[in-house]
């Protein structure tokens, strides 16, 4: 398993459940990412190579996070709700349950 550096950006993506962010910061921090080390994604904003994203996962009704490292980050026109992120390439890295 890869090691996970908590001192890089994590981009957190919430899948539309704004009711669970507490949960999902909690678990992040929990994990040993700093607060402050938590970015909310934003379609028109990517994370650099190395960088990490958290989800919600599975989607309507997560019970986990899902992170992952950003492996490449290509540039294309953005499109729906995915945005800049179409052009993200990222490994699966771990997961952290929701409590």
């Amino acid at each position: 398993m890869t090691e996970i550096n908590t001192q890089k950006d994590v981009y957190l993506f919430l899948h539309g459940r704004m009711d669970l962010k507490e949960k999902a910061m909690n678990a992040l921090t929990t994990k040993g990412f700093s607060s402050d080390k938590v970015v909310m994604a934003l379609p028109n904003k990517v994370g650099n190579v190395g960088d990490y994203m958290a989800m919600l996962w599975m989607p309507p009704n997560p019970d986990h996070v899902k992170i992952q490292e950003i492996t490449k980050v290509e540039e294309v026109k953005p499109e729906g709700m995915i945005g800049l992120w179409k052009g993200v390439s990222k490994e699966d890295i771990d997961t952290i349950q929701l409590e």
